[in-house]
């Protein structure tokens, strides 16, 4: 099955939804959007709507989290980067909203509330449940089409995201369809050979990527680097360190041990490791071979000799995925492995950054356009790279069956 694109919607003159994911740091003392790299994502999205009446449905955080707030700050500034006014009214579905939408002109933008302020946006439900509630029904009859650009949230099953697409005819918009094409390339077509490079602290997240891309011949070699290494580590029977470091929590990971066991047992040749670890040591940097690590004190990063190697294994790549960065790389004393592998990976012919913390990293090193794409989706680029159908893909593909 196939999405619909923008360029198959005759949205001229006609009114669209469009679900964008704006979802952004807050400051909490002054309401500020920290960070407006979501916002410039969606950008040419909204310009290539420029012709059709754009109503803009999006969400700030969940409730009961300090950021759970309005849109008003968020419609002001996606103005600014527009470079044209965008409306902003604090309604969903109610009688504000419907006036608003109906003196509307085509090229104008109107973003409504916080869509999560309504508690059906909340539950997760199967797409036929979500077509029936209040929110769906109501949204839709304020549009005549419906694109769903919001790649962040694609992960989630909830209304708005799978709901819309099962009464309303609809379509990717340009970052869901440049994420799907991208991710999609790393399992089939990608240059071989294939590294994937699995850190941070979602062990059972990254567990679930390297046993499907182990087992379906998605990958060459899985590199695993930051806690998923550790992991890795434990289910070798290395030692790294008792409980009272609070680096591992041993129940926490005990059964993500005994697969990370399991897959060195089936693919231990395709497994790689960092044979060596920095830790912290009377305030400064100390590396350590895997069979000296000390029993007191937390990894926080890959050894600068074994940063070396593994950046020899991704110089012979064709195709690097990277998730997760080596360690504390917050740390300047611990983020030479997360900023010396990322370096690595950017020189691959074809390189994806699996968003979250990683994009970040890339970010602040100036080196993101040397990457072939940086998702934006950190949880729904895991779950794309398990080899699960990501709900949102879903729905737009049944909505170009139903609708066309």
């Amino acid at each position: 099955m196939e999405i619909g694109t923008i360029a198959s919607l005759p949205c001229e003159d006609r009114t669209v939804l469009l679900r964008l994911d704006l979802n952004s740091p807050i400051d909490p003392s002054s309401g500020a959007i920290l960070d407006d790299k979501r916002f410039r994502e969606h950008l040419p999205t909204i310009r290539a709507l420029a012709k059709a009446k754009v109503v803009i449905l999006t969400h700030q955080s969940r409730p009961g989290k300090k950021d759970y707030t309005t849109l008003a700050a968020h419609a002001e500034k996606l103005g600014a980067m527009l470079g044209r006014p965008v409306g902003y009214v604090d309604d969903v579905f109610g009688a504000c909203a419907r006036e608003a939408v109906a003196g509307m002109t085509s090229g104008d933008v109107l973003m409504l509330e916080n869509v999560r302020f309504m508690a059906e946006e909340n539950l997760s439900m199967k797409p036929e449940d979500a077509a029936k509630t209040h929110l769906v029904r109501r949204l839709a009859a304020l549009g005549d089409f419906f694109v769903n650009d919001a790649f962040g949230t694609a992960h989630r099953s909830q209304p708005t995201v799978v709901g819309l697409p099962m009464v309303m005819r609809s379509a990717a918009g340009l970052l869901m369809e440049r994420e799907v094409q991208q991710l999609s390339r790393v399992f089939q077509g990608a240059p071989r050979p294939v590294v994937v490079v699995l850190g941070g602290t979602k062990v059972d997240d990254s567990i679930d990527v390297a046993r499907h891309v182990l087992a379906n011949g998605v990958a060459d070699t899985v590199m695993a680097i930051g806690v998923v290494a550790n992991v890795f580590y434990l289910a070798k029977g290395i030692p790294i360190g008792g409980p009272s470091t609070g680096l591992v929590e041993q129940l926490k990971y005990m059964p993500l041990v005994a697969v990370a066991r399991e897959l060195l047992a089936a693919y231990g040749d395709r497994i790689v490791l960092p044979e060596q670890v920095a830790v912290r040591e009377d305030g400064k940097r100390a590396e350590y071979p895997l069979d000296r690590i000390p029993q007191d004190a937390p990894i926080m990063d890959t050894g600068i000799g074994a940063v070396a190697e593994l950046a020899r294994v991704l110089s012979t790549a064709g195709t690097v995925v990277f998730n997760g960065p080596a360690g504390v790389f917050e740390d300047p004393l611990f983020a030479v492995g997360t900023h010396e592998l990322l370096k690595a990976a950017a020189e691959a012919d074809f390189s994806v950054i699996g968003g979250g913390h990683t994009a970040a990293v890339v970010e602040k090193l100036g080196i993101d356009s040397r990457f072939t794409h940086i998702s934006t989706g950190g949880g729904a680029c895991i779950e794309f790279l398990t080899g699960k159908t990501l709900p949102a893909v879903d729905a737009l593909e049944r909505s170009r069956q139903a609708f066309g």
